[in-house]
């Protein structure tokens, strides 16, 4: 019997293919239930938010206070030469034109943009000394999603859905809700699957659209699209993926597609109920900002985003700001008048993201992670702007397995490069691995004779931030 044959006989043709892959997961689930949703041990964490904040957040505008900035304002003290990936030669050392205060029992030090996240520092693990190998947006938003500076490497959204897999059949295991202004740096790269099946890259979805996701359900003018014709257009289809499929056996590409559209077919009955926002209460839209147009556009993606984890979807990244000059925390031109409305629009809704996820008791599961992809000088730019600056950022996670209050690592006195306990992407996504029941080193693909990984050669467990 050949292999054509055999996926026939099976169940007919690649409805019994989808059927084997479903069946074999099932059985291999069944004996190994000491797993707890991990693969290597015991997993604390089920699912994950992260919250990418597109364009690199000046860490000592935000968390990382510098007092030594406003005493050393004005003074030329920076590197005579401009550094690799710097738009401009460094001007004056210049302090945040925001005031800090210290919150919480931990104490932490949390600028005037955050007002609403600030009540929320003692329920957080800080990151305070996160470095880059680049000062430029597109490797470095490649490098925090992949773990390398170059394109056709996974994601931590494809890596996590491939070594876990879905918690629901009805919904996308891996989701993306990108700022309503646009796609991040490389555009959709960072949700790439890369070498992985294609299975596992990001799911796109448009959260402001009137349908999220498109063409599910046929447009009324179209009368002829109806149960029947839908049943002669998939045996047609099934005739032409089988023939086109017993031809190139060894490509994947094929069962990504089917199952992309047993997807689709399932989110017929699901999607509508998990995206209808308005089975929300108005004290849930307006706690998240929905009735606010600062804080809509992320406030929805940030209550889109708990229902669908709410609903079995096990990895969501929603961004704050498209790639480009503009709209987003990339501020060259002016510190005061630029971070202030973007740190507005994502403060609030962040907060209640929190609230809401522990009042639903999801905070005991769920892992939340706010990032960037790098930080920004302590030295003007332009006036009173902030260049690139891959040397030191910040990073805090929340939720499940993570010790709340805890910091770890340091920069400089003047927020420039790490002191102390420096992390780059390869520690946090190991971290973060360990907490879903991965070891990081244990989690491979071959490709090209090489066993990759995620974290590539590199990465430790931060053991200092967990719980």
């Amino acid at each position: 019997m050949n292999r054509r044959s055999f996926l026939w006989q099976a169940g007919g043709g690649f409805g019994g293919l989808a059927m084997t892959q479903l069946l074999t997961r099932d059985a291999l689930a069944q004996p190994q239930p000491e797993l707890n949703g991990g693969l290597h041990h015991r997993a604390q964490v089920k699912r994950i938010i992260q919250l990418f904040m597109t364009g690199g957040a000046s860490p000592m505008d935000t968390f990382d206070y510098k007092p030594a900035l406003e005493k050393l304002h004005g003074q030329k003290l920076g590197p005579k030469e401009k550094p690799e990936g710097f738009t401009a030669m460094p001007g004056a050392l210049m302090k945040s034109p925001f005031p800090f205060k210290q919150h919480g029992e931990s104490g932490r030090w949390v600028s005037s943009v955050f007002p609403h996240q600030a009540k929320w520092v003692d329920e957080m693990a800080f990151l305070m000394a996160m470095a880059s190998k680049t000062n430029v947006h597109g490797p470095g938003t490649y490098m925090m999603n992949s773990g390398f500076l170059l394109p056709g490497f996974p994601c931590l959204g494809a890596w996590v859905s491939y070594g876990l897999g879905n918690l629901t059949d009805d919904l996308p295991t891996f989701v993306v809700l990108p700022d309503a202004k646009g796609l991040p740096y490389n555009q959709r790269g960072p949700f790439s699957a890369g070498f992985l099946p294609a299975v596992h890259q990001g799911t796109v979805i448009n959260a402001g659209a009137e349908n999220p996701v498109p063409d599910l359900f046929p447009r009324k003018r179209f009368a002829f699209a109806n149960p029947r014709s839908d049943a002669d257009g998939l045996a047609l289809l099934h005739s032409m993926n089988e023939a086109h499929a017993a031809e190139r056996a060894g490509d994947a590409r094929l069962a990504s597609r089917i199952r992309s559209y047993e997807l689709a077919a399932k989110m017929q009955l699901s999607a509508p109920e998990a995206f209808d926002l308005a089975r929300e209460t108005k004290e849930t839209h307006a706690a998240y900002g929905l009735d606010d147009k600062v804080t809509e556009d992320f406030g929805r993606r940030c209550l889109l985003a708990r229902r669908l984890c709410e609903r079995g979807t096990r990895f969501v990244q929603v961004w704050s700001g498209p790639q480009g000059a503009t709209g987003n925390w990339d501020n060259h031109g002016s510190i005061p008048k630029e971070l202030p409305p973007i740190a507005a629009s994502v403060d609030k809704p962040i907060a209640a993201l929190i609230e809401d996820l522990k009042s639903r008791g999801l905070f005991e599961d769920t892992l939340l992670i706010w990032t960037t992809e790098f930080g920004r000088t302590p030295f003007a730019q332009g006036g009173e702007g902030r260049d690139h600056n891959g040397g030191t950022f910040v990073t805090w996670l929340a939720g499940a397995g993570i010790k709340a209050g805890a910091t770890y690592g340091k920069s400089d006195d003047w927020g420039y490069k790490t002191a102390e306990g420096t992390t780059m992407c390869y520690d946090l996504h190991a971290t973060i691995l360990h907490l879903l029941g991965i070891d990081h080193q244990r989690l491979t693909f071959r490709q090209n004779g090489i066993d990759r990984r995620l974290t590539d050669v590199h990465g430790h467990v931060v053991k200092e931030i967990l719980g």
